[in-house]
């Protein structure tokens, strides 16, 4: 099943806000797609993209999520995964509110000989469970980030964990089109996310066992 068009009530219904990582995301880039084609998608606008800074991005995507003025699922990829962790670690939110979860999606290496040097810029990685449900998709042959290393960051952040098998950086060079898969794990986070955030107000804050030893593969 690909991402629910149908209309939802406005206070149930999450927005979704897409974090890119460096250079933005071009037109043929899945989370462009995603922009132009679903409903309550869309880019948040972090500036600087060739040359980012961890701060200002911070800042700029929690206005983003304060904006939306209802709940927020975050999607990022690369090193948008980087500054979700960070904005949860510097802003320490409550659970799933406001973000009621985060599809994060090829992070990078940040801490040990990264790919390219403005991503260093965000290390070290932060190793906290994030506070609010979230999916971490990997691909087996991204030259960014080792698998292995992948697996371990979503134990960090208490992540379910994807195998998108071979799809290099799981961006616009490897020909994913709408990305469908990554749409169904939308789906399927909205869900799981919403379903959590009506409890949440009777679990002890920090609260993180949502994913905890979940694997899955495409």
């Amino acid at each position: 099943m690909a991402y629910n068009s149908k209309p939802a009530a406005a206070s149930t219904r999450p927005a979704v806000l897409l974090v890119p990582g460096l250079s933005g995301s071009g037109e043929n880039h899945w989370q462009t797609r995603w922009e132009n084609e679903l409903p309550d998608c869309r880019k948040v606008d972090l500036g600087l993209w060739e040359d980012p800074h961890r701060n200002t991005w911070i800042n700029k995507l929690n206005l983003a999520i304060h904006r939306a003025g209802q709940p927020v699922v975050l999607v990022a990829h690369s090193l948008g995964c980087l500054l979700t962790a960070w904005w949860a670690k510097f802003e320490q939110p409550g659970w799933c509110d406001p973000v009621i979860g985060a599809l994060l999606v090829a992070p990078p290496e940040a801490d040990f000989f990264p790919l390219d040097e403005r991503i260093a810029r965000f290390a070290p990685t932060p190793c906290d469970a994030l506070p609010f449900p979230s999916i971490l998709v990997a691909s087996r042959d991204d030259p960014w980030m080792g698998f292995n290393t992948a697996k371990a960051l979503a134990r960090r952040w208490n992540s379910e964990f994807v195998d998108a098998g071979e799809r290099g950086h799981i961006n616009a060079d490897s020909g994913l089109g709408d990305w469908r898969f990554g749409q169904r794990l939308l789906d399927r986070l909205i869900g799981a996310a919403s379903t959590r955030r009506e409890t949440a107000a009777a679990m002890p804050p920090g609260h993180g066992d949502w994913a905890e030893g979940l694997e899955y593969r495409a």
